[in-house]
């Protein structure tokens, strides 16, 4: 089986990529950017330039911009290129625990603790033991109504998996600013899932590749880039299963008023986003700027 991850820098190589390179039986591909060290290099790596980028698609290139996120989306098209059979998404900064990657759920069937709930949305930070805390991206209009009862038990076939992280978690700055949490999320409270549409990250998820045309993430929103690309993936049918931590998050260093302006999109437009989602996924693009649905199309190109 061909298991491809991928992920970005702009740093010199990373506690975390070192240990994601040397993974049996896993090829780690770094997409470079402009900020990226010129001479950066990690044994048993693949690592794209930004000249390589430019030249595999340069109308891409030029749609996304530079020293962003959202060029992991070359990876991803270099994964199917590869004949990825599962690609695993990660950051430089999630330091892979002893059992990364050991229970993959993605393409078959697992039993699951199953929440249903009449809200817009799922946030699965809240069915744990820290309670107290949200996904990054959970809509904060809807935080005070977040008791999604007893789970019960079902049989799922996910075609996207969302571990969890130890450490300082995936939650917004408001949140951050608030608790400052470092934390260790109980295994056995995975896996879960639910009937509605639930948030997660491009830091420690694993794909299947036949969702790769729609798992793209959407520049100029932001820090929802994954965010509303999980969400936009979900409306679309794709099965999510949240499984348990499997990276610890040694979090580079941010400026949280920064994010906290990068994140107001998300707080002024998810909730109405979800809703139209759930009528029509191509709605999405209503709540972006025209470039961010020129770049999908670039990138789409390469699945028609």
């Amino acid at each position: 089986m061909s298991k491809v991850i991928v992920t970005t820098t702009i740093n010199a190589p990373t506690e975390a990529l070192r240990k994601f390179a040397a993974m049996p039986d896993w090829e780690l591909v770094v997409v470079g950017d402009q900020k990226t060290p010129t001479e950066f290099h990690i044994d048993g790596a693949i690592y794209g330039t930004p000249e390589e980028q430019e030249k595999y698609d340069p109308e891409l290139s030029q749609a996304l911009g530079w020293n962003v996120v959202e060029r992991r989306n070359y990876g991803f098209l270099w994964a199917l290129d590869m004949g990825a059979e599962i690609v695993a998404v990660v950051d430089d900064d999630n330091v892979p625990l002893e059992n990364w990657g050991e229970q993959i759920f993605v393409g078959g069937e697992v039993e699951v603790d199953y929440y249903e709930t009449d809200l817009l949305a799922f946030d699965p930070v809240a069915v744990t033991e820290h309670r107290h805390l949200w996904h990054r991206g959970y809509p904060p209009q809807l935080l005070a109504e977040r008791d999604f009862g007893e789970p019960t038990r079902k049989v799922v076939k996910p075609d996207v998996q969302a571990d969890f992280w130890n450490g300082d978690p995936d939650i917004d700055a408001i949140c951050r600013m608030q608790f400052k949490p470092d934390v260790v999320f109980d295994p056995g409270s995975f896996p879960l899932a639910s009937n509605k549409l639930g948030p997660f990250n491009s830091q420690n998820t694993f794909v299947s590749p036949d969702w790769l045309g729609e798992y793209f993430l959407f520049p100029f929103v932001g820090l929802f880039v994954d965010i509303w690309t999980a969400y936009y993936v979900q409306a679309h049918g794709a099965k999510l299963v949240y499984g348990p931590p499997t990276v610890r998050q040694d979090r580079n260093v941010h400026d949280l008023t920064k994010d906290l302006a990068a994140e107001f999109v998300g707080y002024e437009h998810t909730l109405a986003l979800l809703e139209r989602l759930y009528e029509d996924p191509i709605a999405i693009f209503d709540f972006m700027p025209e470039r961010s649905a020129l770049s999908y199309k670039a990138c789409r190109k390469h699945f028609e």
